[in-house]
C-alpha cells in the first residue's frame, strides 16, 4: 500500500519561507519520479514542480520563477519543496504525488499516487 505523507505546511508572512516534506512508503521510491501540485480554494489543481528518480531532472510551473526548489533524498524516501519569497497567492493546499515511472512529468494525470495535502497560508 502506497502512502505519501506531507508535512511542513503552515502560516507564514509574505516574503518568508517554508520547506515541505513528503515521506513515501509502499513502493521503490528511488525508481519513481515525484511531483508537487497545489490547489487554492475554488481553483483547479496546478503543477508546481517535478523531479526524476535520480534528481538529475527537475522542472517547475511558470509561476515559480526561481522561488521554489524541489529535491529528494532516496535514502530517506522523501521529497522536499523549499519555498522562498512566498506570496499571498501561493496560499493553497500542497499535494505530493508519485508516478510509476522514473521520468518527471507535469501533468496531473501522469501521477498514480497522491498524499492528503498540507495547507500553506501566506499572509500579506
Amino acid at each position: 500500500q502506497v502512502q505519501l505523507v506531507e508535512s511542513g505546511g503552515g502560516l507564514v508572512q509574505a516574503g518568508g519561507s517554508l520547506r515541505l516534506s513528503c515521506a513515501a512508503s509502499g513502493r521503490t521510491f528511488s525508481s519513481d519520479a515525484m511531483g508537487w501540485f497545489r490547489q487554492a480554494p475554488g481553483k483547479e489543481r496546478d503543477f508546481v514542480a517535478a523531479i526524476s528518480w535520480s534528481g538529475s531532472t527537475t522542472f517547475y510551473g511558470d509561476f515559480v520563477k526561481g522561488r521554489f526548489t524541489i529535491s529528494r533524498d532516496n535514502a530517506k524516501s522523501t521529497v522536499y519543496l523549499q519555498m522562498n519569497s512566498l506570496k499571498p497567492e501561493d496560499t493553497a493546499v500542497y499535494y505530493c504525488a508519485e508516478r510509476s515511472s522514473a521520468v518527471a512529468a507535469s501533468a496531473e494525470r501522469a501521477y498514480d499516487y497522491w498524499g492528503q495535502g498540507t495547507q500553506v497560508t501566506v499572509s500579506s
